[in-house]
Parts: structure tokens; sequence; C-alpha cells
């Protein structure tokens, strides 16, 4: 899984695997969810990343 934040068009993508994007959806105003072939989802990409998550530049991971 990869995490980008781009502060110049405040954008954050979390990628969970590498997979041709073959369909986007924009379900919900400013986020785009990218599908493979199959259906499953490949990346979410956040509009207005700094609107929405408290601090973009910051990742944790919790691993149970």
């Amino acid at each position: 899984m990869k995490v980008k934040y781009d502060k110049k068009t405040d954008t954050l993508i979390v990628t969970f695997r590498d997979a041709k994007v073959e369909e986007s959806d924009e379900d919900k105003n400013g986020i785009i969810l990218d599908y493979d072939a199959n259906g499953k989802v490949v990346s979410i990409e956040i509009l207005d990343a700094s609107k929405h998550v408290k601090d973009p530049n910051k990742v944790e991971l919790d691993v149970a």
C-alpha cells in the first residue's frame, strides 16, 4: 500500500495495489474510487484533502 500527498494540488492518494485502473467513480464529492477490470478497488483519491483529513502530511499505521 502506498500513500501520497501532493501539497500543490492538495490531493491525497491511497493506492492499495499496482493494477491498471479501468474505471473511476466519484461516489461522494471529491472522493474518487479507482477500480480494476474485475471491479476491485485499486486506489482512493481525495481532492481538497486538507479539508477532509486532519493532517494529510502525517501517516499512522496500526497493525493488529
